[in-house]
């Protein structure tokens, strides 16, 4: 595996030499090769970092691990294909960010136009067995995604975190709050949203926040 993109492979080189790294890289072939379906395909396990590169990462948005439905594991964090309706969680983010305003429900999923915008959707996990969720959530990505939003804290500045769910608040620990604007609440699950996801103004604060720092805001809708 490696990552198309110059930024990010010269910044984790390093960690992809790390013994733990070539343990998962190790693990992944021979899964592969065992007729298993590991999602997102190869090519696309690094999509988050090829689509927002280092010097561009404006906001963080952390999942968990990919969708394992080969339909919809695009290698972003909770975005699918444009020819796909968007998932609940999704759902709920559309009517978080459209609150009042009359606007029509956008009818896909795919959230590329945020990570154009320097939005990184970064799963903590990068890989899953198809049908098999969280199925490769000790193997080795926890470290790695860790090592990326540590490098995120110490070489950028002014770049907003969403830490949605128990899962993403433990990454919590990683960001300097003197640097960085930290936004915490549920998560945008059905079986969360209402405990604090809804109303949490997350998508507005971050843009009142760019303004602050004198960074262009983010185009939420699609």
């Amino acid at each position: 595996m490696n990552i198309n993109n110059k930024e990010w492979l010269l910044a984790l080189k390093n960690e992809m030499n790390q013994p733990y790294f070539q343990d998962l890289e190790q693990f992944l072939a021979a899964e592969r090769k065992s007729g298993k379906q590991i999602l997102p395909r190869e090519s696309r396990v690094f999509t988050a970092l090829e689509a927002t590169p280092l010097r561009h990462v404006k906001a963080v948005v952390l999942g968990q691990d990919p969708y394992p439905d080969p339909e919809k594991a695009t290698g972003l964090a909770f975005s699918i294909p444009k020819n796909k309706k968007p998932i609940a969680s999704v759902k709920n983010m559309y009517k978080e960010i459209i609150g009042d305003k009359n606007q029509a429900m956008p009818i896909h999923g795919d959230l590329t136009h945020w990570a154009a915008q320097g939005v990184l959707l970064l799963n903590t996990t990068l890989t899953v067995e198809a049908k098999n969720p969280l199925s490769h959530k000790h193997i080795g990505w926890q470290k790695f995604t860790d090592r990326v939003i540590s490098m995120i804290n110490n070489k950028r500045e002014g770049v907003v975190f969403f830490l949605w769910g128990n899962h993403a608040k433990t990454k919590k620990k990683l960001i300097n709050p003197l640097k960085h604007c930290i936004l915490e609440a549920a998560h945008p699950s059905p079986l969360s949203a209402h405990r604090g996801f809804f109303g949490c103004g997350h998508f507005i604060k971050c843009n009142e926040y760019l303004i602050k720092n004198n960074q262009k805001v983010i185009d939420w809708m699609p």
